[in-house]
């Protein structure tokens, strides 16, 4: 069921002509190689280490996904998602205002 879930969000986002970048807990969810809409890093094998250019890949991944991450923790310790009462759709503004917010607060 929830990679049934996922699915049509890829599905979703494909007909949006939208992206998305995803931890490796998402590798082999988009099925269209040629033109992915989730983007995700490489796993290693046991036995076949990344290769330098993977490795570079995966840390410029991780450096874009930091900048989500650091201000989601930032609005769950101040508890604010706890309370937050709307659907998905109606809460997109205030949370892009409260982390335009955490992030000018962060801000030096």
């Amino acid at each position: 069921m929830v990679k049934l879930v996922y699915n049509h969000l890829v599905e979703r986002l494909r007909a949006q002509e939208l992206g998305a970048i995803g931890d490796l807990g998402f590798v082999g969810l988009d099925d269209d190689p040629d033109n992915p809409v989730v983007i995700t890093g490489y796993k290693t094998a046991r036995t076949k280490p990344l290769t330098s250019a993977k490795k570079q890949v995966n840390k410029l991944i991780a450096s874009v996904r930091a900048v989500c991450e650091h201000a989601f923790a930032h609005l769950k310790n101040r508890r604010v998602l706890t309370k937050l009462r709307l659907s998905p759709r109606d809460a997109t503004t205030p949370l892009r205002a409260l982390l335009v917010l955490t992030r000018a607060e962060v801000a030096p």
